[in-house]
């Protein structure tokens, strides 16, 4: 079976995805960390290892990509509402996505398994933990056609790598063939 991920390309998609989220068990983290990774473009093996007080205390918090060993600056400031209120009751050296085992944080797999849950109630196979890093790159395309940008955000190596990821070049491709005919 071949798997594409693929980002939420509408506001609609955003909505229904959230709409189930909320109706998890742990309905303010999970919306939370949906909301997070929808808003800075990280990998989710990055996100379900920050800590409260990585992003508490600072506006533009810097951390280590843990796949490409580089440092990212994280620009937070559209998310500073969501983030006091979600970390007022919560410890500097708590996990700021806890996993219900006792002292540790989400794993990555079983965020996939949540997204795969909800992704079937959706009617959809092409949801998984990239889809927040991809719906993060496609919204900031569509709204700033800043691909350049985009690329050194994602730390992509090319242009071309960074449209196929965020699924730019499907759409552009369907888009130009939509109304394409011969012989017809």
């Amino acid at each position: 079976m071949s798997y594409n991920v693929q980002p939420l390309r509408t506001q609609t998609e955003i909505e229904d995805f959230k709409f189930w989220l909320r109706r998890t068990q742990h309905a303010d983290r999970d919306v939370f960390l949906f909301i997070f990774g929808i808003n800075n473009g990280l990998r989710m093996s990055d996100i379900v290892k920050l800590k409260v007080k990585d992003i508490k205390y600072e506006i533009r918090p810097v951390i280590t990509e843990q796949k490409t060993e580089k440092k990212k600056q994280l620009y937070l400031e559209n998310l500073q509402p969501l983030i006091k209120d979600y970390t007022k009751d919560k410890k500097d050296d708590d996990w700021l996505f806890p996993s219900r085992q006792q002292g540790g944080h989400l794993k990555v797999n079983t965020v996939y398994k949540l997204y795969a849950d909800i992704a079937e109630k959706l009617g959809r196979n092409d949801i998984g933990t990239h889809s927040l890093r991809k719906t993060f790159g496609y919204h900031y395309y569509q709204k700033t056609r800043d691909i350049a940008t985009l690329m050194q955000i994602f730390n992509h190596s090319s242009e071309n790598i960074t449209k196929r990821y965020i699924g730019i070049t499907e759409d552009e491709i369907g888009r130009s063939l939509m109304d394409f005919k011969l012989g017809i």
